[in-house]
């Protein structure tokens, strides 16, 4: 069992029909992805071709912080929050798909790049599931 799971157990307010399971998973993948981003970001400013990689930077920052705020959102989620809650996961996808596009086209010259890429489809692939449970 996670820490995202015990915690989600162990809250009294009851959080509906919600998939638990999914939303742990999102929770995670979203963490773990604005954590990547970030990282992604910090290795692009060190890269020679840094003037190259702007687009990337941002790209990674807007990702970085759309997931974080993502993950922190989740780990609120009520039933009256429903709305809310499929916003923030929407807009989480769009920023992830925006990342991994983006990262894809460096990956083959800068690992950092693809790592990122593969955080953010995980996190796609974690949200999306979410949303079909909401």
């Amino acid at each position: 069992m996670t820490t995202t799971t015990a915690m989600l157990d162990s809250n009294p307010k009851d959080v509906g029909d919600l998939d638990r399971a999914a939303l742990a998973t999102a929770i995670d993948a979203a963490s773990e992805c604005a954590r990547t981003c970030a990282a992604c970001a910090d290795a692009c400013l060190s890269e020679d071709m840094v003037a190259e990689l702007t687009d990337c930077i941002r790209t990674d920052l807007d990702c970085s912080d759309v997931c974080a705020t993502t993950a922190s959102v989740l780990s609120r989620v009520t039933p009256a929050t429903a709305a809310v809650t499929r916003a923030v996961v929407e807009a989480c996808l769009a920023a992830c798909r925006s990342c991994a596009d983006e990262c894809a086209q460096h990956a083959d010259m800068h690992d950092h790049c693809r790592i990122c890429a593969d955080a953010c489809r995980r996190c796609i692939d974690a949200c999306t599931a979410l949303l079909a449970t909401l």
